[in-house]
């Protein structure tokens, strides 16, 4: 004689069925709120810190970089802006960048290439510690661009090629649109163009340093950045738009004339805000902050409406 299972035991099927509706209402109540977390992750500032560059059309697309490769494309930027050089130069050297390297300083690469232009230091491009260092390399490709006779009318890959000695030349050419974009948007011809989100909410700000930020914008664009400024480029200002702040932060003011070149200094202090600690960027009537990014460049009454770009550090004490 078989023996009964317990599945077949009197009363049991009923509890079996209840334990699986459990079990499957327990399942969606699981996928219900994993649904809602991801929602959040990505239309909320609790999802990765990123930087978005507008496109100017209809049917246009925004193009989208991570801080650290936004940073650095600033910096390419910055240095070109220092030298004069026209907006041409500054797209063939993003582009380049993009390609060799996808805007990151990496220590590794094709034999001893090295940092954003993959520079080689057996083929007299610097040593290893230099190349790596974003405005050393990044003057070092101008420096060879300019020498091309009207390398601003080339076509980009040829212009790039002919200094990178590239095994594969035509590969510049995917990246000339997102490297034009960039450019419009750093060099301070699109205005409000670009900004960058600044991840988890309720994280600290980094504390900023009012001499670090100084040195560096001078190293970048030159000893006349803060020129006809506030003297030292420093003042202490309580602060503004966030509405999160309850001490006084160090504020750096820089002359900005003409507006292009505000907007060139405000979007640069953007791309370097989490590096540098900068808590928040204003230039007529229009402010970024940390602790508000998601939302971009907004309008303000006291977010400044002469030629000048407020830099507000963070004490370390708000949060985003």
């Amino acid at each position: 004689m078989s023996r009964s299972s317990p599945d077949n035991a009197p009363g049991t099927a009923p509890r079996a069925g209840r334990a699986r509706t459990l079990r499957f209402a327990a399942f969606a109540v699981l996928l219900g709120i994993a649904g809602y977390a991801v929602t959040q992750y990505v239309t909320s500032s609790s999802g990765p810190p990123r930087c978005v560059i507008r496109a100017d059309g209809e049917d246009a697309e925004d193009y989208e970089i991570e801080p650290q490769q936004a940073s650095n494309a600033a910096t390419i930027t910055a240095v070109a802006s220092q030298r004069k050089l026209p907006e041409r130069a500054v797209t063939i050297a993003l582009a380049t960048a993009m390609q060799e390297s996808a805007l990151r300083n990496i220590e590794h690469g094709d034999r001893d290439s090295v940092g954003l232009f993959q520079q080689r230091p057996s083929q007299g491009w610097g040593t290893e510690a230099q190349i790596l260092d974003p405005v050393y390399a990044t003057g070092k490709f101008y420096d060879h661009l300019v020498e091309i006779p009207g390398y601003s009318r080339l076509p980009l890959t040829v212009a790039a090629q002919r200094v990178q000695r590239s095994g594969f030349p035509q590969a510049y050419a995917k990246h000339e649109a997102n490297a034009s974009l960039l450019t419009a948007a750093l060099t301070g011809r699109r205005g409000a163009a670009f900004t960058c989100t600044t991840g988890q909410e309720g994280q600290p700000v980094k504390a900023g340093d009012p001499a670090k930020v100084r040195e560096r914008l001078e190293r970048e664009f030159g000893s006349d950045v803060l020129a006809s400024g506030d003297g030292d480029g420093t003042a202490l200002g309580t602060g503004g738009g966030s509405g999160r702040r309850s001490k006084p932060t160090a504020e750096v003011l820089l002359p900005a004339q003409p507006q292009q070149r505000g907007w060139e200094l405000a979007h640069w202090s953007v791309a370097h805000a989490s590096e540098l600690g900068i808590a928040e960027v204003s230039y007529r009537n229009r402010v970024w902050s940390s602790a508000r990014s998601e939302e971009g460049w907004r309008t303000t009454e006291d977010g400044g409406s002469g030629n000048t770009v407020s830099i507000r550090l963070s004490t370390g004490n708000e949060e985003r």
